[in-house]
């Protein structure tokens, strides 16, 4: 079972930060005043001390000491985007086809994992079904591409870890809709469940794929590789762009849905964990209207960027610096696999 104590202590950190957001825009004089305000960073969430909700099977980690500061190579960096890239593409090959990557795709150095959860979306929205349809086949060759380049880097890509997608009482998903209030403490959230959940499912993972690949831009240093991550980083910023516009699409054609405001929850607890700053932006403007906010930038219209720990954070659903939980109940495999002490 998941820890109360904890859940409760994110959720809330995340009413908190919802409620200094409010007070900001007051001040502020209006969303256009705080949107001025935002700024490039290498880091954003909440600096409150309290732990983490972790997925219910998975025991609540001990802090993990900070490691010793080390070089960065591009392949270290590859690696750390190939371990978001499986997590991504068995989400949508689970969503479109009931079946996950091949086995020839998961293997590497490192320990190599399985996929707790994932099922087939009983699609009702044609429109929705083709988009999934698609992404997966992006995500699905993004790991084979960087698997490939890794190998011409002369590196060896690492191994598929234990990625936790389930739906379940036991799930990483659950786990995070309950930290952000999307549903009760004893409510479970299966982003299979149907098109606006498994968007809402999507919408998590999105938008720290296009913070992480800025974030990790300045640190490759090989311009073959840099283009390639560039390639990346537009490919999953039109994803990013295509499931907020859906979403905030479908949130106004039916408010009761109440897309628009779980998005905003979910862009709240993300903020919740990954620092002290609030960058992180929902599907509609942030003074509280209905606006359309469908992508998310500073007062330069320029988008911001995670570094790897704050990018851990969130996918291991927790504030401290932790080796693993979350979607990654083993962790990440690589040399870059510790979240940051938020």
């Amino acid at each position: 079972m998941i820890e109360q104590t904890k859940a409760l202590a994110l959720i809330e950190a995340t009413e908190a930060r919802r409620a200094d957001r409010r007070r900001f825009l007051t001040m502020a004089g209006g969303g256009a005043a705080a949107l001025g305000g935002l700024a490039l960073l290498s880091g954003c969430g909440d600096n409150n001390d309290s732990s983490s909700s972790m997925p219910p099977s998975s025991p609540t980690p001990s802090p993990t000491p900070a490691p010793t500061p080390t070089a960065v190579t591009d392949v270290d960096i590859l690696n750390f985007a190939l371990n978001l890239e499986y997590l991504e593409a068995q989400f949508y090959s689970y969503a479109v086809t009931g079946a996950g990557l091949p086995a020839n795709q998961l293997t590497g150095s490192g320990v190599q994992g399985t996929v707790t959860g994932g099922r087939a979306v009983p699609f009702t929205d044609p429109v929705v079904q083709q988009y999934a349809r698609e992404i997966a086949g992006d995500e699905t060759a993004h790991v084979a591409f960087l698997r490939s380049a890794i190998a011409s880097a002369g590196g060896q890509a690492v191994a598929q870890p234990a990625i936790n997608i389930d739906g379940g009482m036991a799930g990483a998903f659950t786990a995070a809709a309950r930290a952000a209030g999307v549903i009760g403490p004893a409510d479970t959230f299966d982003p299979y469940a149907s098109d606006e959940n498994f968007l809402l499912g999507a919408f998590i993972f999105e938008d720290v794929g296009v913070t992480a690949y800025k974030g990790a831009a300045p640190l490759i240093s090989n311009k073959t590789y840099l283009e390639a991550a560039a390639g990346i980083l537009a490919a999953e910023a039109y994803h990013a762009g295509l499931v907020r516009t859906v979403l905030y699409r479908k949130g106004i054609a039916n408010p009761s849905l109440k897309l628009i405001e779980n998005a905003g929850k979910i862009s709240d607890v993300r903020d919740a964990v990954d620092g002290a700053d609030d960058l992180d932006q929902g599907i509609a403007s942030p003074d509280g209207g209905v606006t359309s906010n469908i992508v998310p930038t500073d007062a330069n219209g320029l988008a911001f960027s995670r570094n790897t720990g704050q990018v851990l954070n969130i996918v291991y659903l927790s504030k401290s610096m932790l080796s693993s939980g979350g979607f990654f109940p083993a962790g990440v495999n690589g040399t870059l696999r510790v979240s940051a002490a938020s």
